[in-house]
């Protein structure tokens, strides 16, 4: 007998697109989300230039940012998209009815919570999602938003000024959104289908015409004392959104001429696992992981250039006076490419989730914080076994990693040459542990992974767990700082880091 034939995949999205997916050997589910990003991408130039703030009044930019928005998720999901209509539903009445001293606590719990079982549905009801369409992408953008805004909701509304850091006090909302704005914010076509996730407060600015001017006071006094910028001035993204489209180019070239080359599967072949050699098998490793990062870097390029063309996304004046259109840029491709230790890599990745978990766990955290964070982050990515393999192995790393830095990192800094060596040094080490770390990820099952892990003989376990031990009483103390932060009555300080900020991609950064 024959082996029984495997179910087609099956899609709730809409089919118009069928042929051009068989044409081009795409699934039709990535086929109708990168036309609904291409059309995006037009449709908010239109936003900016035809229903600029100038003349259009805030409700009607949110109405129609929410209606395409909703258009999106019914073209690629079908009545799948229901599930992000209600979970944002059930979220605005708590943010309406609930006890504002609890309103974070109960959106976190409903929004996770929710995700959480479509997650478990989707790993154990539909075979790890493989015959289906997955919505879980956009529903995980809407549990980032619908959590920052309560939290942010709750500092505003419930904390005194004091107990909020500087960047809290900003970002503090102080009156509950209205039903069009709360939807706005959580379904608009800029960011429905794969993000970023940003502050409701910048949002809203955005939408009423104040995004730029806002960021320029907000950062130019600092630096040399100015106080204009009342009025919007005219800074186009052209430019930006241009090289954006070209990093997009050149990583779906990379996609089709390198990573279907390079599965991620064949790192747990059979035959390959027992005959390979293991620094053959780790060789393999290494370059599959690398070349599977075009994809990620393509889908959030592309994001953050239909965010910039609608006029989202200015974040200040650049140290080279040139605007900057960076704000919620999710990823950082330079940096992660030349990351010299962990958290460099994991400050430069998927940048906007870093943010939202700093911000709703591990700042508030009361102790264990990063254990804590890394639990959030793995729930929050989902139930697949994979996952949790991925993040409980990158804790014992990171601390090793950060014992390792502080213990003997200063004994390379008298020379150029001492400092090269150690930054090659440090750069293969980090490269090898993140292969090693984000494999499961990949590979989402529990067999796969320990078939990955067994023939990597548990190293980076081993090693990481034995230099956490070794080096965390033996790190060099920290030293003061040579200049005190300045307080809110000092002199206006030279232009910083404050000033214009900057993605974590040097070797200068604290721990």
């Amino acid at each position: 007998m024959g082996e029984p034939a495997v179910p087609a995949f099956q899609t709730t999205g809409s089919m118009w697109l069928l042929p051009v997916s068989g044409y081009l050997g795409f699934p039709l589910d990535q086929v109708n989300f990168l036309a609904c990003q291409l059309f995006a991408l037009v449709a908010a130039f239109w936003f900016r230039l035809y229903l600029s703030p100038n003349h259009t009044i805030p409700v009607v930019r949110h109405a129609v940012a929410t209606l395409l928005g909703i258009a999106f998720l019914i073209f690629c999901f079908g009545w799948y998209s229901a599930h992000i209509l209600i979970v944002v539903i059930i979220n605005y009445s708590i943010v309406i009815k609930a006890d504002i001293n609890n309103v974070h606590r109960y959106s976190m719990v409903i929004s996770m919570g929710y995700l959480t079982a479509c997650q478990v549905s989707r790993v154990f009801i539909f075979n790890y999602g493989i015959l289906s369409t997955d919505f879980s992408g956009p529903l995980m953008i809407v549990t980032q938003k619908i959590t920052t805004l309560a939290f942010q909701l709750h500092d505003g509304t419930c904390k005194k000024t004091q107990q909020l850091s500087r960047e809290q006090k900003l970002l503090a909302i102080n009156v509950s959104p209205s039903l069009i704005q709360y939807l706005s914010y959580n379904l608009n076509f800029l960011s429905v289908l794969v993000g970023p996730c940003n502050n409701y407060n910048e949002y809203t600015d955005f939408i009423e015409g104040k995004h730029i001017s806002r960021r320029l006071r907000q950062h130019t006094p600092t630096c040399n004392g100015q106080n204009g910028y009342s009025v919007s001035p005219q800074l186009s993204p052209l430019k930006a959104v241009c090289c954006k489209l070209l990093v997009c180019c050149s990583c779906m070239l990379i996609f089709l001429t390198v990573t279907r080359f390079l599965p991620i599967k064949y790192n747990v072949d059979k035959v390959f696992v027992a005959n390979a050699h293991f620094l053959t098998r780790l060789t393999y490793a290494f370059f599959s992981i690398q070349a599977a990062r075009p994809k990620f870097y393509f889908a959030w390029t592309l994001a953050d250039a239909v965010n910039n063309a609608a006029g989202y996304g200015f974040q200040g004046m650049g140290g080279n006076g040139k605007p900057s259109w960076d704000l919620i840029s999710n990823i950082n491709i330079v940096g992660i490419e030349t990351a010299t230790s962990f958290k460099t890599f994991i400050d430069n990745w998927n940048i906007r989730t870093g943010i939202w978990l700093k911000m709703v766990c591990y700042d508030r955290a009361p102790k264990y914080r990063l254990p804590l964070t890394f639990i959030l982050s793995a729930m929050w990515h989902g139930v697949y076994p994979g996952y949790y393999f991925t993040f409980l192995t990158a804790i014992p790393i990171t601390l090793a990693a950060r014992a390792i830095r502080r213990s003997i990192r200063h004994y390379f800094l008298g020379s150029r040459a001492l400092k090269l060596g150690y930054d090659v040094l440090t750069w293969v080490a980090t490269q090898l542990a993140i292969c090693y770390t984000v494999m499961p990820f990949l590979l989402l099952k529990v067999e796969e992974t320990i078939v990955f892990y067994r023939s990597m003989y548990f190293h980076m376990h081993i090693i990481s767990i034995l230099a956490a031990l070794a080096f965390h009483w033996k790190h060099k103390p920290r030293e003061p700082k040579d200049t005190p932060i300045p307080s809110s009555s000092s002199s206006p300080a030279p232009c910083s880091a404050e000033c214009h900020p900057v993605y974590a991609n040097n070797n200068e950064k604290l721990e």
